[in-house]
């Protein structure tokens, strides 16, 4: 924690240059690689629906244009661009989620995200792995399903467990009652916060793939030993996740009724339901092109090269400075 003035950065001018040098180690990288930086709106026409995300919401009035959401990513706008025809490109972002804040959240955070055609998630996972690596000069990650991290390091296996076993294992933080309102993903998530994600990371960078076909968000989802998993991965160090990738779902009719599942788990948690956004859902009907993307925090990734537990000594002005 910084004891300096409040108007000034909360970040030291060493964290400032270790910043710059990362965004010219990521340009380069794609570079090499012939990937296209683009750009994409902060400020966008719809939020998400994911019921774990909180938008910010906009009041925008501009040429008969009303409200709007300050993005939580750029994904669906990219998204578009490869229904264009753009070919493999990435981002590096400003995004904004409501409700985020300690010692590794800001409201407000640099994202890079970015999408290969033509690749699957193991492919792009060898990339991510390339990219960090390079950056941290650490040992290549190794890789472990859900299903195994959550049986060698919480004892419980995922996917055969029962509703009410899972229950009563979470018990151990949350009243029986707070619990109900969960649901089993919910617990789950409870789970790998408090049990297994610490424990991530600490020898050697670690994959998590292979999650269940309920948390598959926007990613492909086929059967491995007898269960419906999604092509999803997160890269974990010193028990920091640092990306969420996937072998991208390209079907609108799927992706639309995950949109509407959302919808009814945010009316379920008393959440407000989201509008579509029929502008990605029309790019998804053209037809996205058989890709694979992540998203990863670079605020994060540059606290690990400085070994910093505080995300706001390397951010310039988090949101009790700005």
């Amino acid at each position: 924690m910084t004891d300096r003035p409040v108007w000034q950065p909360s970040a030291s001018r060493a964290a400032l240059e270790s910043r710059a040098q990362l965004l010219a180690h990521v340009r380069g990288f794609f570079s090499e690689r012939r990937v296209l930086e683009v750009e994409t709106p902060v400020l966008g026409r719809h939020g998400v629906t994911d019921v774990n995300l909180d938008g910010i919401p906009s009041a925008v009035d501009a040429g008969g244009v009303q409200g709007g959401w300050l993005q939580t990513s750029p994904e669906y706008h990219m998204k578009r661009l490869l229904a264009a025809g753009s070919g493999s490109i990435f981002q590096i972002a400003r995004v904004f989620r409501n409700g985020e804040r300690g010692k590794r959240h800001n409201p407000e955070f640099s994202m890079l995200e970015w999408y290969r055609v033509g690749f699957d998630d193991q492919q792009l996972m060898r990339e991510v792995s390339d990219l960090v690596c390079g950056w941290l000069e650490c040992s290549p990650p190794v890789t472990l399903s859900y299903r195994e991290a959550m049986q060698s390091i919480a004892g419980i296996d995922p996917m055969t467990i029962t509703d009410r076993d899972l229950e009563r294992y979470c018990e151990q933080w949350l009243e029986p009652e707070q619990l109900a309102g969960l649901g089993r993903d919910g617990c789950l998530d409870l789970v790998m916060s408090f049990v297994v994600e610490p424990e991530l990371g600490r020898e050697q960078p670690v994959f998590i793939n292979r999650y269940p076909a309920s948390q598959a968000a926007l990613a492909r989802i086929s059967e491995h030993q007898g269960f419906r998993v999604a092509h999803r991965f997160e890269l974990y160090i010193n028990g920091l996740e640092l990306c969420n990738g996937y072998w991208e779902l390209t079907d609108p009719a799927d992706q639309r009724a995950r949109f509407a599942a959302d919808n009814r788990l945010r009316r379920a948690s008393g959440k407000p339901e989201m509008a579509l956004d029929e502008l990605f859902l029309a790019a998804l009907e053209t037809g996205l092109p058989e890709c694979a993307g992540v998203a990863m925090g670079l605020d994060r990734l540059l606290m690990l090269k400085l070994g910093s537990r505080n995300i706001q000594d390397v951010i310039a002005f988090p949101i009790e400075r700005a």
